[in-house]
């Protein structure tokens, strides 16, 4: 069997554009499907794709590692988060021929399951205590056991009591409406410096937040492991971060408990599967980073099953995205907080070209404009440029 065609789909999702990635081969009808999406950045990663398509044309899909050697060494430089998603994006779909080819899902082929369901959180929000409260609980009505947010606004490198109060006030109203039977992430977006998110942390410890992610930025882990040490929550970070040696500086310095490699970014499933069997050495978890798609959210559960030290996964609820859910065949179901085993081979899941035709991306300034301003352009009250 040979690979004939690597093919980048985009399709607008609502609230990003994807970039799914097909797989052809010489086998008729035996075809993978992978997802490569970043915010931002959708036309820079199918390029990316476009230029690796002759890198491993002819080889055989089935040889995955062999594949992924190629990709990630053969090109002289060391990628960021295009190449490394371009990357993911195949690696994802010859791991989903594989599976189809074996007439298995892709972790009966990691090693089998170590768990009978994953357990899954999502996103909830508010601009004041109650609309926070109220939010979260609509979450809760519908199964969700575990929710998390942003608490924190844009905050200078020194800020006074004024967003620590504010902070501090929108999680107690959480707390209270939820319960203790749920679980509440916090999400910290990297936007503090090392000094403010320990002031933040010390004042959520009395709420009991499962983790803090991404306190500060994670190009320095140095810098965010004394936000460990001073604080009793664990530290989450790593959706930034790529392929193991990305992720080797935050072990070995312990400024992290919980890795959050990303399917679409850290290297796929090959490499996520590595990052966490490294974890294991250092006992901290994996919780992988997941704001995407269904085929993103599919191809996180397979190597989820598999991790012993898996702790949680990220995805969009599926009723607030129908945009993204129509863009898949039979999207994994969400049950009572858990996602459970998929039985069809493969990644269990397809993508709908024809859904994916019908909302192809409008790249037109104003389209462009809005889902880049959704994603960045923070800044502080002085104009100066701030980490959104």
């Amino acid at each position: 069997m040979k690979i004939t065609a690597i093919k980048p789909i985009l399709a607008d999702g609502g609230h990003r554009i994807f970039v799914f990635v097909k797989v052809e081969t010489d086998q008729p009808g035996l075809y993978g499907w992978g997802e490569a999406s970043v915010e931002g950045k959708p036309r820079a990663v199918a390029g990316c794709i476009q230029d690796m398509e002759p890198m491993i044309l002819g080889e055989d899909p089935t040889r995955v590692e062999y594949c992924w050697q190629i990709l990630y060494r053969s090109g002289f430089w060391r990628m960021g988060v295009i190449g490394l998603s371009a990357i993911s994006g195949i690696d994802q779909a010859l791991w989903d021929i594989k599976g189809k080819e074996a007439g298995k899902p892709i972790y009966e082929l990691l090693g089998g399951r170590a768990r009978d369901k994953v357990r899954v959180y999502t996103h909830f929000g508010g601009s004041s205590p109650d609309a926070m409260a109220r939010d979260a609980m609509s979450k809760v009505e519908k199964g969700w056991t575990a929710v998390k947010t942003v608490p924190v606004p844009i905050t200078r490198y020194l800020d006074g009591p004024k967003v620590l109060k504010q902070a501090e006030t929108n999680l107690r109203a959480v707390r209270e409406a939820v319960g203790d039977d749920i679980d509440i992430l916090l999400d910290l977006h990297g936007r503090l410096t090392p000094q403010m998110a320990i002031q933040y942390g010390k004042r959520f410890e009395p709420y009991q937040p499962l983790f803090l992610e991404e306190p500060c930025q994670a190009e320095n882990p140095s810098a965010m492991a004394p936000i460990a040490r001073a604080l009793t929550t664990p530290i989450a970070t790593g959706e930034r971060l790529f392929t193991r040696w990305g992720f080797r500086e935050v072990l070995e310095t312990k400024a992290a408990s919980l890795l959050q490699p990303d399917c679409c970014h850290a290297g796929g499933i090959s490499e996520v599967r590595k990052i966490a069997t490294m974890a294991e050495v250092y006992y901290a978890g994996v919780a992988p980073h997941n704001p995407y798609g269904p085929v993103s959210t599919a191809a996180c559960v397979q190597v989820d099953l598999v991790c012993p030290n898996f702790v949680i996964q990220e995805m969009i609820d599926p009723d607030s995205a129908p945009e993204a859910q129509s863009l898949v065949k039979d999207p994994l179901p969400v049950v009572n907080g858990h996602i459970l085993p998929p039985s069809k081979p493969g990644l269990g899941i397809e993508v709908d070209e024809a859904a994916c035709a019908r909302r192809a991306p409008d790249f037109s300034i104003n389209r462009a404009g809005s889902l880049a301003r959704r994603n960045y352009g923070a800044t502080f009250e002085d104009g100066g440029i701030a980490d959104s």
